[in-house]
């Protein structure tokens, strides 16, 4: 069951988007729920003046962009380091069980956004890393829905839970 937080942050959620020229971007992905986020950050005198995000995923997903954002605006930059999984989740009052790696995400995304700013103030250059967008199946993996998550076959072409149907995206 999902609190009132989580369904009005992904009913009506804040700061998506994307920012032009961000000071710093932070993606991150779960290739065995199909969630992916990236993060903007618009960052003036180490303060995150502006934060946007663009995700694709699961309700709980767009929830945790929406609220990382709004715990993430106006903060210090040494602040929002300290934003974990853990506020994320409470700030939402909760997620289910099955749902809670999405939180990981969200402070992951943040974190790597804040990591991308750093390095550009630094002149550092990352190489970046390299997406997987195949979805492959080992014999005995469990796979889900990437629209709502549940428990399907690796097989599957439709989703019963949502009605959904898998040939494209599984």
């Amino acid at each position: 069951m999902y609190s009132k937080t989580v369904m009005e942050h992904f009913r009506n959620p804040r700061n998506v988007g994307v920012i032009e020229d961000a000071d710093g971007v932070g993606e991150v992905g779960n290739p065995l729920c199909g969630d992916i986020m990236t993060i903007y950050l618009d960052i003036e005198d180490d303060i995150i003046r502006d934060i946007k995000f663009q995700t694709f995923g699961c309700g709980s997903a767009i929830a945790v962009s929406s609220m990382i954002t709004e715990m993430a605006k106006g903060k210090r930059i040494e602040e929002a380091k300290k934003i974990s999984n853990k506020d994320v989740a409470e700030a939402l009052e909760g997620l289910p069980k099955n749902k809670l790696h999405c939180s990981n995400l969200g402070a992951d995304a943040l974190h790597m956004a804040i990591k991308n700013y750093e390095d550009r103030k630094a002149g550092i250059t990352r190489p970046q890393p390299v997406r997987r967008e195949t979805h492959l199946h080992k014999e005995g993996d469990t796979c889900y829905c990437p629209y709502c998550d549940v428990e399907i076959r690796a097989d599957a072409t439709f989703c019963e839970a949502c009605q959904s149907n898998l040939e494209d995206e599984h």
